[in-house]
C-alpha cells in the first residue's frame, strides 16, 4: 500500500458502481473544453486530453458532454462533440479506448444545454418562454410536446451509441441551468401539461429519459445523472432545497446507479466555485442527501480542492466519490500524486476561472497552471515531461515569481544549469502579494509553494536579496537569461509625486494609510487594494483612472463579485481623469469637466509598470534573452506561468 493510500485510506478504498468496481473513490468529472471539431467530430487533441485524465488514476474518467440533437439546439460549446448520429461512434470509442486502456472506467456524458445552448443558432429551447437573465444566452422557444417526445429519444438514442462506442458508464447532465435541469426547476418551468405544475410532474421529462436509457443499455451498464441539490435561484422562484430532493428520490426510483450532485446555475446571483467560496462549503448538500434516504453512491465536486475534505465526508457517510474537474485539469495526476503523499507536486487549481472564461468566448480552454493542457501530445512539449537536451546552458532565471520559478523548474528538468536571482528575501513576487486579499486569496501561495519546491527539487540554484546589474551578468556570463523581474507601482511623474505610497506596500501592511484613500489605478491591482481595504474597514476610497470602465483585466467569473463588493464598501470611481498634483489636500486630476481636487490623507500608487532596466545591457552584451510575465507587459497570473514555461522550452530549441 502507498503511503498516500494509507493516508486516505477512504479515497483509497474501492466501491461498487452498478455492477462495476471501481479501484478508488476518484471520479474525473466531465468538462467542456472545445478541443473538438465545430461539427462535433472527435479530435486528436481530445483523445489526448482524455489520455492524460485517464493515465492519473482516477477510478472513473467521465468525457465532456455531447449533445444528443442534430440541429444543435443542446449545443452549448463550438467544440462540444456530438453523438446525435451513428457517424459519431468511431471517435467516441477513440477516448472510450483510451480511458479503459490506462486502467480507468469509462463514462460519457450527454448533455442538452437548454436555455444555455443553441450556441451557433439565434434560438434556445425550454420548456416554457423565460427570459434570459444573462445578454450572452440567445431568447428561448417553448418546447412542443412533440419537440419534448423528440428530445427524450434523442437521449435514449445517444444512450445507445455510448454503448456501441464501448463505454461503461453513461451520465446525463442535468445541472446549471441545461435542459433536464431547466424542466425540474419551478424557474424555467411554467408549463402546466404533464412535463409541468408540480415537482413531480417538472420531473418528468428526466424520468422518461432515465427510464428509456436503462431500458436501453440493460444492467451491465453503469447510469447515473448529476443533479442540483441547490440551485440557488432564490431570487427568481428556483425550486425550494426539499423539491430538489425529492427530484434526487425520483431519479432514483428511475433505475440510477449513481448520482452526481452540484449548486448553482449559471444564472445564479451568488458565488459557487470561484477562491471566495472555501473550499468544502458545499459538503453540506452531501449530508442533506444523505439524511433524505438516497441509496445509490453520491459523489460530488465544486471546492474540494484537498484531499483532507473528501475523506473526511467519506469517513462520516456524508459522501461516495470525490470529484474533480478543475483540479484535475490543472493536474491530471493529482490522484497518483496523492496516492504517493506527493502532494508538494501536485500543480494546485487557483480557481482562477480562465478555463470557463476561455470556454464561454468559443475558443479552446487553457489553463493558469498548467500550460501542457490542450497540447498533451504535441511536438515539442513532450507529454507530461521532458527529454533532456543535449548541450545543457548556463541558464540565469532573473526575478523569483511565479513566471521566473515556472521557468527555472522547467529549464532545470530539461537538463541546464539554473540560476535564479531574486532581489528580496522571499518568492512570488506580486502572486505572494495577492496572497494578502480578503477572499480566499490565501489559496495563492499554494501556487507559489509549489513552484519554489520544484525548483528546489530540480536543482535549481536560488539566490536571494540579489539584485541583478550589468556587473552580475559581467561575472555570471550567463549563455541565457529570462527576465522575469515583473512590475512595481511607480509613482506618476507630478508635483508632490513625494507624498504617494507604493500599492504593494498597502497589500503587504508595509505603509500606513488614512481615512481617506485615493488609488491611482484603473485596473484589477487597483481594484483588489481597494477591496484590501474596504474589508479592513475605516476607510473613504475613491479609484482614479484613465479608462471608462475599471477591472476589464479581470475575469469575468469575479469581476462582477468584486464590484459587488466595492459597491458594498462604497468606494468611488472617477473615470477618464489623469492625476496631475499632489497636494496636502488631495489629488488634482483633469477630467472631461475640468480639474477637480478629490480629498486624500493617502495617495496609492496603484498601476504596475513593467521592469524592463536590464534589457538594454542585455542587448548590449550579446546575451540570449526572454522576456516574461509583468516584465514584458503587466497582465495576469496565467501569462506569467504559461510564458515562463515556454521561455525554457525554448532554450536554443
Amino acid at each position: 500500500m502507498l503511503p498516500g493510500e494509507k493516508k486516505y485510506p477512504h479515497i483509497f478504498s474501492p466501491i461498487k458502481i452498478g455492477k462495476l468496481t471501481c479501484k478508488n473513490r476518484i471520479k474525473y468529472a466531465s468538462t467542456e473544453d472545445n478541443f473538438n471539431c465545430h461539427d462535433g467530430f472527435v479530435t486528436n487533441r481530445e483523445v489526448a486530453y482524455m489520455e492524460a485524465q485517464a493515465k492519473g488514476g482516477a477510478a472513473i474518467v467521465t468525457t465532456q458532454g455531447a449533445y444528443t440533437d442534430p440541429r444543435g439546439e443542446g449545443k452549448g460549446y463550438v467544440g462540444m462533440m456530438g453523438i446525435w448520429d451513428d457517424k459519431f461512434i468511431p471517435g467516441l470509442k477513440r477516448i472510450a479506448d483510451v480511458i479503459k486502456e490506462n486502467g480507468a472506467l469509462s463514462m460519457l456524458q450527454l448533455m442538452h444545454c437548454g436555455r444555455v445552448g443553441g450556441v451557433e443558432l439565434d434560438y434556445t429551447v425550454g420548456p416554457s418562454n423565460v427570459p434570459q437573465r444573462l445578454p450572452r444566452f440567445r431568447p428561448p422557444r417553448e418546447m412542443t410536446k412533440e419537440q419534448i417526445k423528440e428530445a427524450i429519444q434523442e437521449h435514449i438514442d445517444g444512450a445507445r451509441r455510448a454503448v456501441e462506442a464501448g463505454f461503461q458508464m453513461i451520465e446525463v447532465s442535468g445541472i446549471v441551468g441545461y435542459l433536464v435541469s431547466n424542466f425540474i426547476s419551478s424557474y424555467t418551468n411554467q408549463r402546466t401539461d404533464e412535463y409541468g405544475g408540480d415537482i413531480k410532474g417538472r420531473c418528468r421529462f428526466m424520468v422518461e429519459i432515465l427510464e428509456g436509457i436503462r431500458k436501453e443499455v440493460g444492467p451491465d451498464i453503469a447510469v447515473g445523472i448529476r443533479l442540483c441539490t441547490d440551485e440557488l435561484l432564490h431570487d427568481r422562484g428556483g425550486n425550494k432545497h426539499e423539491e430538489s430532493l425529492e427530484a434526487m428520490k425520483m431519479a432514483e426510483a428511475a433505475g440510477i446507479d449513481f448520482l452526481s450532485i452540484t449548486a448553482g446555475w449559471q444564472e445564479s446571483a451568488v458565488s459557487v466555485i470561484s477562491r471566495d467560496v472555501p473550499m468544502g462549503n458545499w459538503l453540506y448538500l452531501a449530508e442533506a442527501v444523505k439524511k433524505a434516504g438516497i441509496k445509490v453512491p453520491i459523489t460530488m465536486a465544486y471546492r474540494l480542492f484537498l484531499p483532507e475534505f473528501p475523506e473526511k465526508a467519506i469517513a462520516e457517510g456524508n459522501l461516495d466519490m470525490w470529484e474533480m474537474c478543475r483540479p484535475m485539469m490543472a493536474d491530471p495526476f493529482l490522484p497518483n500524486k496523492i496516492a504517493e503523499d506527493r502532494q508538494e507536486d501536485i500543480v494546485p487549481c487557483m480557481a482562477c476561472n480562465i478555463c470557463l472564461a476561455r470556454l464561454f468566448r468559443d475558443v479552446p480552454v487553457t489553463c493558469m497552471v498548467n500550460p501542457w493542457i490542450g497540447h498533451e501530445r504535441e511536438e515539442g512539449f513532450g507529454f507530461y515531461g521532458f527529454d533532456k537536451v543535449a548541450s545543457p546552458k548556463k541558464v540565469l532565471v532573473i526575478g523569483g515569481g511565479v513566471a521566473g520559478m515556472q521557468a527555472a523548474s522547467v529549464a532545470a528538468r530539461k537538463g541546464h544549469d539554473v540560476t535564479l536571482m531574486e532581489k528580496g528575501a522571499e518568492v512570488g513576487g506580486q502572486m505572494r502579494i495577492a496572497s494578502n486579499g480578503p477572499f480566499g486569496d490565501d489559496e495563492f501561495m499554494r501556487l507559489v509553494n509549489h513552484l519554489k519546491a520544484q525548483c528546489d527539487k530540480d536543482g535549481v540554484k536560488i539566490e536571494f536579496n540579489k539584485e541583478v546589474t550589468t556587473d552580475t551578468l559581467a561575472a555570471v556570463k550567463p549563455d541565457h537569461v529570462i527576465v522575469a523581474t515583473g512590475a512595481t507601482c511607480n509613482k506618476p511623474a507630478i508635483p508632490g509625486a513625494e507624498k504617494i505610497v507604493d500599492g504593494f506596500d498597502v497589500m503587504e501592511g508595509k505603509a500606513s494609510v488614512g481615512k481617506k484613500v485615493v488609488l491611482l489605478g484603473d485596473m484589477g491591482v487597483a481594484m483588489s487594494i481597494a477591496q484590501y481595504l474596504v474589508v479592513k474597514g475605516g476607510h473613504e476610497i475613491t479609484i482614479v483612472g484613465k479608462a471608462k470602465k475599471f477591472g476589464t483585466d479581470i475575469n469575468p467569473s469575479y469581476v462582477w463579485r468584486v464590484r459587488k463588493k466595492l459597491k458594498e464598501g462604497n468606494v468611488q470611481e472617477v473615470r477618464m481623469a489623469t492625476p496631475v498634483a499632489v497636494t496636502d489636500e488631495g489629488v488634482v486630476v483633469k477630467t472631461p469637466e475640468g480639474e477637480v481636487t478629490i480629498p486624500a490623507d493617502t495617495v496609492v500608487a496603484a498601476k504596475p509598470e513593467s521592469n524592463r532596466q536590464l534589457v538594454d545591457a542585455l542587448e548590449k552584451a550579446g546575451v540570449k534573452y526572454r522576456i516574461v510575465g509583468d516584465a514584458y507587459k503587466p497582465r495576469r497570473g496565467s501569462n506569467a506561468v504559461n510564458e515562463g514555461f515556454r521561455a525554457a522550452l525554448e532554450i536554443d530549441a
